[in-house]
């Protein structure tokens, strides 16, 4: 099929594009430089210049001559929900395929540091924080797309690891950098669901292939508290681990990072991928990636 991916250079966007490639489909992006676009070409994903922001109308022509369009780009939420409908105006009747990038983000609770029981399938009610209500608004329209004609899907990654990642546990091995200690928050038993970029990739491809119009899928390969990360890369660093209040925490990460990631509990279960897709990830241990030295690198003391 001929895939079109917004966000193409991005981390979920290029490694999408990379293994449907590998799959053999006829893949293009979009690239808002030369240089993104030389990117693009190397990975065998065919570049088209544009720019989502400014030239909405030349994203949605682009779009329009693929079977499938992927969108991943890094977009305010406003924006987004924006360009999302300009795409289906366009599609309306079409029976093309717009796969939506949200994330489990928006089941997080913001627990501090502390556990929570509440873990998330795919068709499970729950209530977003104020300000991630209107990406599930987004979602929702994505989904309500088949009465206009087009196969609507959305896909909710959770945190994901892998090479060029840059999740919980790069953050953690950064906290060294500015604190001499891994840091985590309060107690640190607060879990945020992973998956690897790899099966992310694989889960994107099914979804392409065989995906149901309005469907909602996660991509969840396992958890592991906060606490237990910063342990094992104390381990690996030889330095102390060290709980820090949110505030102390707002210093190491910022005010967003710390009360949506790092001070937040966001855990999923992926039954529909798994049952509907035969999606089974293959990289389920997210400590394994201790020890590299891309990581080690980001504990080392500034200048």
């Amino acid at each position: 099929m001929k895939v079109y991916i917004l966000g193409a250079t991005g981390f979920i966007g290029g490694n999408v594009g990379a293994h449907l490639v590998r799959s053999g489909h006829e893949v293009s992006g979009m690239a808002r430089s030369a240089a993104a676009a030389a990117k693009l070409q190397a990975a065998g994903i065919k570049p088209i210049l544009g720019d989502l922001e400014s030239d909405l109308a030349g994203a949605v022509d682009a779009a329009a001559q693929a079977d499938v369009t992927i969108f991943a780009p890094q977009l305010l939420l406003e924006q987004e929900q924006v360009a999302v409908k300009a795409f289906f105006d366009r599609f309306e009747g079409s029976g093309k395929t717009f796969i939506f990038t949200s994330g489990t983000g928006v089941l997080g609770q913001r627990t501090a540091g502390f556990w929570s029981p509440d873990s998330f399938a795919e068709q499970d009610a729950f209530t977003p924080a104020r300000s991630l209500v209107q990406r599930v608004e987004t979602e929702n329209f994505v989904r309500a797309a088949t009465t206009r004609g087009i196969r609507g899907i959305v896909v909710r990654p959770p945190m994901i690891w892998g090479p060029g990642d840059h999740g919980h546990m790069s953050m953690i091995y950064e906290s060294v950098a500015k604190t001499g200690a891994a840091c985590y928050v309060g107690p640190g038993l607060n879990c945020y669901t992973n998956v690897h970029i790899d099966d992310l990739g694989r889960l994107y491809g099914l979804v392409v292939e065989k995906g149901t119009g309005g469907a909602l899928y996660h991509a969840v390969a396992g958890e592991i508290a906060n606490r237990w990360i910063a342990e094992r890369v104390a381990q690996d660093l030889g330095c102390p681990t060290r709980s820090l209040s949110v505030e102390e925490a707002f210093e190491v990460w910022g005010k967003f990072a710390t009360l949506i990631v790092m001070g937040a509990s966001s855990r999923s279960r992926s039954p529909r991928s798994r049952d509907e897709l035969g999606w089974v990830p293959v990289h389920t241990d997210l400590l394994s990636q201790i020890g590299e030295e891309r990581l080690r690198a980001l504990a080392k003391q500034p200048g």
